[in-house]
């Protein structure tokens, strides 16, 4: 496994800064921002794929730091129910879709998007609840007109450019757990369409994510993690529920806050995760994604590498010798 780390923690220095920044913390491998909510400042894919000259200058900063890049981000909602919204990140999905194989990377990571409740809505609509039954038809129109259908077509984007999607499991968005994931899989019958699992955002559903990981394996549908972890305060989960919509700002009465790993669960819990990616045949980057609102993010990222570090399993699997004898 190698460490990554997500860039968008230093959307506001320049490309060469944050790559140095990142470097000097003995980290080689970025997941880099490439549109969607998470912008362009460090990546824009539209441009590199139309200069070539460009995208040669952008390879060489990494090459002259010994750097890579784990993956590209196009954080974003491609099913907004606001046209312009949903074209601008459908166009950035599909631009880093056709530019990581020029750059060498594997796997873009995105939204599954989620559509309003119907073809004249203005806002998405993220149903929670089975009931009243005008739910279900909410439900029933998101998934077969809009997410099954969107997902198929990318997908065969992405398998012409040998690629892999890895959809983040994140509340407010259709795909947000295993099971939805797994059904847009199945449904839709996608290949190369998978799972980002970011544990912060099950733990907030009450979800484990080391069976998270277990089911989403099990279906060959794991394809990225990001490492970053959530505090869950359970005297506010009492008073504001776990679907609490109070500022992240507000972090001494939230229910729940991002943290940085370590700062939420014990690292027993993330070196259990970490075991089971490998049990389950995921060998590859564990992005770190600082959004903690209560440390810097220097700090942060500082002392979430230094955990990570304990639990993370950098060298092959081997069997000890006394068993493999009788294997």
């Amino acid at each position: 496994m190698k460490l990554a780390v997500f860039t968008h923690t230093y959307m506001d220095r320049s490309f060469g800064d944050m790559l140095d920044i990142i470097k000097a913390k003995g980290i080689c491998s970025v997941e880099i921002g490439a549109g969607g909510l998470i912008g362009k400042s460090h990546c824009d894919p539209q441009r590199l794929l139309s200069d070539e000259s460009a995208l040669k200058a952008f390879k060489e900063e990494y090459e002259k730091r010994g750097m890579e890049i784990a993956c590209l981000s196009a954080h974003g909602n491609p099913l907004h129910p606001a046209g312009d919204m949903a074209k601008a990140h459908d166009e950035d999905i599909r631009a880093c879709v056709e530019l990581a194989p020029k750059l060498g990377v594997k796997t873009v990571v995105t939204f599954s998007g989620c559509p309003g409740d119907n073809d004249n809505a203005r806002y998405p609509n993220w149903v929670v609840a089975p009931w009243p039954p005008d739910f279900q038809d909410i439900l029933e129109y998101q998934w077969e007109k809009k997410l099954i259908p969107y997902w198929k077509e990318v997908d065969k984007l992405a398998a012409d450019n040998g690629v892999n999607i890895a959809l983040e499991l994140h509340g407010g968005f259709c795909v947000h757990s295993p099971a939805t994931m797994i059904r847009l899989r199945e449904e839709g019958g996608l290949e190369n369409v998978g799972a980002n699992i970011d544990p912060s955002h099950l733990w907030w559903q009450g979800i484990d994510p080391s069976m998270a990981i277990r089911h989403i394996g099990a279906a060959g549908g794991l394809f990225y993690f990001h490492a970053k972890d959530t505090k869950i305060e359970q005297r506010n989960v009492d008073y504001y529920g776990l679907t609490d919509t109070q500022s992240y700002a507000n972090v001494r009465d939230r229910a729940w806050q991002f943290r940085t790993i370590g700062y939420g669960h014990d690292l027993s819990e993330w070196g259990d995760m970490i075991s089971t990616l490998r049990m389950m045949g995921y060998d590859e980057y564990i992005s770190i994604e600082h959004e903690d609102a209560m440390m810097s993010p220097d700090e942060g990222l500082n002392k979430a590498i230094a955990n990570i570090r304990t639990v993370l399993m950098e060298e092959p699997a081997e069997l000890p010798a006394m068993f493999s004898q009788n294997a």
